[in-house]
């Protein structure tokens, strides 16, 4: 059976839809989806703490700022816990990662290819384990994850003898009462997750807090250590484990979603119309009724325009041509803006465009923005916030003006939003340039 209600936060909207599906052991398991408004970029599956349930404050929050960024989140309890069917007692870290694999392949289904998991405390230990079963994980992502499974013991608190068998255990766990079997403490002792992060091919990004009391911080070292590249650490400095601050949660959830976007690929665009996602049966309708093309960025062909004078150069991308030259004082005709003004531009229209978007998706209407960008080299020693105070650096100063109509927080989001225009990110990222020399035979 499945429920559907709308969540509105800070203008996002977001579909939280109840499901059940059968686990691993054959019980169900009680799960929720988050589903963005609009096409998802991506499907993932969060697995949550030891004990927990899905409904624990970082899953829960992670989940939905993650569907407002545009992912479909998949997030469920495991079996005997919250809303699942099933008896914990007889559960292990094993049948855990097999729930996991089961909830991805179910998601696959129904919704699309999972390319995302991530995991909270031990389901950071269970999204590790599982990454390796299931083929169409790209990125995996540990909050406040322990290295080892084995790390868990320290939970169990005065473990004695149950009433429910020989081999189960009563023990107290954050202060609650739960029965595990012997096989758990015995399946825990038999993980290689060493093994299986030196394995792993998918990217990893590590989250952790230096104050995590429960899972201290050497954990993230250890996990990090034994990746391979891709691998990224970020610190949730200042948070508790749980991240109970809704301001940590969003911090992460943040992070997550912007380290993904560089492994998860984005859904075919048949999967979902311009309402929001569709399930795989309706998504294989779509496709039956409509041709989908992606579309390929075209390079630019830049062409010297005489090589006995002057500087210009004509520059062709598809049907669309544009001249650049060097200003009179530098030799040049003027005929077309310098290199310089053309990369200005560029920046100062990816911003605006940016800016747009993001304000036609929230609802919100403004008049024409302008943007004025200017380039110019600065001393080193005369820049407080750089790393080097030595030679001489590159400053770009780009002023934004905005509507007066819009309020003062619409402004502080139009300008957060400028700084993740596609553009600024690369001129502020790292670029590699590779160059090939060809002969021409004309």
């Amino acid at each position: 059976m499945e429920q559907d209600r709308q969540a509105v936060r800070d203008g996002e909207r977001t579909t939280v839809r109840e499901v059940t599906f059968p686990g691993a052991t054959g019980a169900d398991l009680a799960a929720t989806l988050e589903l963005p408004d609009g096409r998802p970029l991506g499907y993932a599956v969060m697995a949550h703490c030891f004990t927990c349930t899905s409904d624990a404050h970082a899953t829960t929050r992670i989940s939905r700022l993650l569907a407002e960024r545009g992912y479909a989140v998949l997030r469920f309890d495991f079996t005997g816990l919250g809303d699942s069917e099933g008896d914990f007692a007889e559960t292990t870290f094993t049948t855990n990662v097999e729930d996991l694999v089961t909830a991805a392949a179910w998601m696959g289904r129904e919704w699309g290819d999972v390319g995302l998991l991530v995991g909270h405390s031990f389901g950071g230990a269970a999204v590790i384990a599982a990454a390796g079963q299931i083929d169409t994980v790209r990125a995996v992502v540990t909050v406040a994850a322990p290295a080892s499974t084995d790390h868990v013991r320290h939970l169990l608190r005065g473990a004695r003898p149950s009433d429910e068998g020989e081999d189960r255990l009563q023990v107290d766990i954050g202060g609650r009462p739960f029965v595990i079997g012997q096989s758990f403490l015995d399946d825990i002792s038999e993980q290689s997750q060493t093994e299986r992060l030196g394995a792993m091919d998918a990217a990893l990004l590590v989250l952790h807090s230096p104050q995590d009391r429960v899972v201290g911080i050497d954990q993230a070292g250890k996990i990090f250590a034994a990746a391979d590249h891709p691998r990224s650490f970020v610190s949730l400095d200042g948070a508790d484990h749980l991240l109970s601050d809704h301001a940590d949660a969003e911090f992460a959830a943040g992070i997550i979603a912007t380290w993904a976007a560089r492994y998860v690929p984005e859904p075919d665009a048949a999967a979902a119309d311009e309402t929001g996602a569709q399930p795989r049966d309706e998504a294989a309708q779509a496709v039956a009724t409509a041709q989908v093309t992606e579309p390929v960025p075209e390079a630019v062909r830049v062409t010297e325009r005489s090589a006995d004078a002057g500087y210009a150069h004509t520059a062709e991308a598809g049907r669309h041509t544009w001249v650049l030259d060097e200003p009179t004082a530098a030799g040049g005709d003027n005929d077309g803006p310098d290199p310089y003004q053309v990369m200005l531009s560029a920046l100062g229209a990816c911003t605006s465009m940016t800016m747009r978007m993001y304000a036609r998706r929230k609802g919100w209407d403004y008049g024409a923005t302008s943007v004025t960008v200017q380039h110019s080299r600065i001393h080193a020693k005369d820049c407080e916030d750089c790393e080097t105070k030595e030679g001489r650096l590159e400053r770009i100063d780009r002023t934004i003006t905005l509507d007066p109509s819009l309020s003062e927080e619409q402004h502080v989001a139009l300008l957060r939003i400028a700084d993740k225009c596609p553009v600024h990110r690369t001129l502020t990222g790292t670029v590699e340039i590779f160059t090939e020399g060809k002969v021409s035979r004309d």
